[in-house]
């Protein structure tokens, strides 16, 4: 076999495993979604424009080392994008309460190929790691420059998009960067559909998210090119300043 053949048979093969990977995912969130929609948030995983644009605050850093968090992970499309532009010496924690979510990851993580790209393969566990948990409950005194969020938090309780929105604040830098994601038309599409007490429950998270946004948000980007499109947010945690107070997440203030 000459070698051109080869390198024709082997990118097959990836190729064949690639599109058996994805399919094998996609079901996999299907059947979670089944379970509970709620907290699954779709039927479908990230798709790859979508990964692309939550992890540019990455990028736009590289190639600095960096400390990121990524809450809310699923089958991993947006890890894979972490792994593949984080630098040498980057620190990833992956916070994922699903526990079969979570086995998952951790498979990702000791099989990726790119993952030596980041870390030796002896110093692999050290670099990443999957924290089967919420981000509510996560113990660490570790501070990030990004955080990655794939929470569906237009499906929680305002108290719990509080709770959640306040923690990641706390965990960044300051300086440090929030990005997040929410499909466009599920307003309309709930303002159809919902009960009334749904209705409240949505307008009351929407006030929330909305308070956040008018405070800390450098920017959106709308992604048409994923199954639904979605917004991408992007929040900056403030400088530290002499008036540090006026910058510490006050899930109240919110409601106000």
């Amino acid at each position: 076999m000459t070698d051109r053949a080869a390198s024709r048979t082997s990118h097959a093969s990836h190729d064949r495993a690639r599109t058996t990977r994805h399919n094998a995912e996609n079901w996999m969130f299907l059947l979670e979604a089944a379970r509970d929609l709620r907290t699954t948030g779709a039927i479908a995983p990230s798709g790859k424009a979508l990964a692309r644009a939550l992890t540019d605050p990455i990028r736009a850093r590289a190639p600095h080392p960096l400390a990121v968090l990524e809450v809310g992970a699923g089958t991993g499309p947006v890890t894979r994008a972490l792994i593949l532009r984080l630098s040498r010496g980057s620190r990833l924690d992956i916070v994922e309460a699903n526990p079969r979510f979570a086995a998952r990851l951790r498979r990702l993580v000791t099989t990726h190929q790119a993952l030596t790209d980041l870390t030796d393969l002896t110093d692999r566990a050290a670099r990443v790691t999957v924290h089967e948990t919420r981000i509510e409950r996560l113990e660490t005194d570790q501070r990030y420059d990004v955080i990655v969020s794939g929470l569906p938090l237009t499906n929680f309780p305002p108290t719990q998009v509080e709770r959640v929105m306040a923690r990641y604040l706390e965990l960044l830098h300051p300086g440090g960067t929030l990005t997040y994601f929410a499909y466009l038309g599920t307003r309309r599409a709930r303002a159809l559909t919902a009960s009334r007490a749904e209705a409240r429950r949505h307008a009351a998270v929407d006030e929330i998210m909305g308070t956040y946004q008018r405070t800390y948000a450098t920017g959106r980007r709308t992604v048409y090119a994923n199954i639904p499109p979605a917004y991408v947010w992007q929040l900056r945690r403030p400088f530290v300043s002499a008036t540090e107070d006026q910058f510490e997440p006050r899930p109240d203030r919110a409601r106000r």
